[in-house]
């Protein structure tokens, strides 16, 4: 079963093209993911974004795990734009 509900992930049509971000930030959860698959750590991810807990984070790879075909689409977009 696909989780509906995520406490800290939103889609808002004026925020990122309407894509999942981390609420009150304009992170992608495509960016987190993306930063994760190109061999960064929660740990360094917090680090390199200091606005995003661990929760968010994992809680960013947790939408992805629900969601890996839209996530990997944003993802693939994303490196194809330098």
């Amino acid at each position: 079963m696909v989780a509906t509900a995520y406490r800290y992930i939103v889609k808002t049509s004026v925020v990122r093209g309407g894509n999942p971000v981390v609420e009150e930030t304009r992170i992608g959860v495509h960016d987190v993911i993306g930063l994760l698959q190109n061999g960064e750590t929660v740990d360094t991810v917090c680090s390199s974004l200091p606005q995003l807990t661990k929760a968010q984070v994992y809680e960013c790879l947790s939408y992805y795990e629900d969601h890996r075909g839209e996530i990997d689409l944003l993802v693939a977009r994303q490196m194809s734009h330098p």
